[in-house]
């Protein structure tokens, strides 16, 4: 799988410290919409924040101006020691195989997003792609996944399906949940972690916000069970 990087586009981690984004990316809310059974089934783009080039997000959870940095991490002691796997992401993903289409799954990157359930699940509906409408539900879900968890993958061209993002970072907001959820970057941007070690470059990454994933830099779904708010 190869991602171009966005030019100039970065997040540098500082250590026990905030994000710093630079590369004029846009920031605006993403919020999970849900059909009249609680499903997760759309993106749908909320508030944008007024452009800047570089901006400091708060990584601990706990900055009174959130979602920007004020220094809160050093009054409680945040520890954001990175304890993510530095493998690519082909290397910690399994696969399952399909008919026409396969899917890989790092298991460890999930952000409880839950666009993977609907229609019997994402796992279930990749030995189902031979059949056209369960093809195009199995794309959309995997494709839907922020995190980049879920890829989907053509079998007859072996290369990825990945939706098309400009290079931007979101705020994902769960109403579901009654939750924040965490950072997610779109369209190739490159993270720096607090040593200087350049993770792997994608075109979906979520990054923790609420402080306390056990998978830092990455969201782990722990924001949902914290019911972490962005207020």
């Amino acid at each position: 799988m190869s991602i171009q990087k966005a030019s100039g586009a970065k997040v540098q981690i500082a250590k026990d410290g905030p994000y710093t984004v630079t590369g004029d990316l846009p920031l605006s809310k993403q919020t999970i919409g849900t059909n009249s059974a609680g499903e997760s089934v759309k993106w749908v783009e909320g508030q944008a924040y007024p452009t800047r080039g570089a901006y400091a997000l708060c990584r601990c959870g706990h900055s009174a101006k959130k979602p920007f940095c004020d220094g809160a991490h050093a009054k409680v002691g945040f520890d954001g020691t990175e304890t993510a796997s530095r493998e690519p992401y082909e290397k910690q993903a399994t696969i399952s195989q399909g008919p026409t289409m396969s899917l890989t799954d790092a298991e460890k990157l999930c952000a409880f997003a839950r666009f993977c359930d609907p229609h019997g699940q994402v796992w279930n509906l990749v030995n189902e792609t031979d059949d056209p409408g369960a093809r195009k539900n199995f794309v959309r879900e995997a494709g839907d996944c922020p995190s980049g968890r879920l890829v989907a993958w053509d079998n007859s061209t072996g290369q990825s399906i990945e939706p098309t993002y400009e290079p931007s970072v979101g705020l994902i907001e769960d109403p579901a949940k009654k939750c924040s959820g965490p950072i997610w970057l779109r369209g190739g941007v490159q993270v720096i972690g607090s040593d200087g070690f350049h993770y792997e470059v994608r075109n979906r990454v979520t990054l923790c916000r609420c402080g306390a994933s056990q998978n830092k830099p990455f969201c782990d779904g722990t924001h949902a069970s914290i019911k972490f708010k962005d207020e």
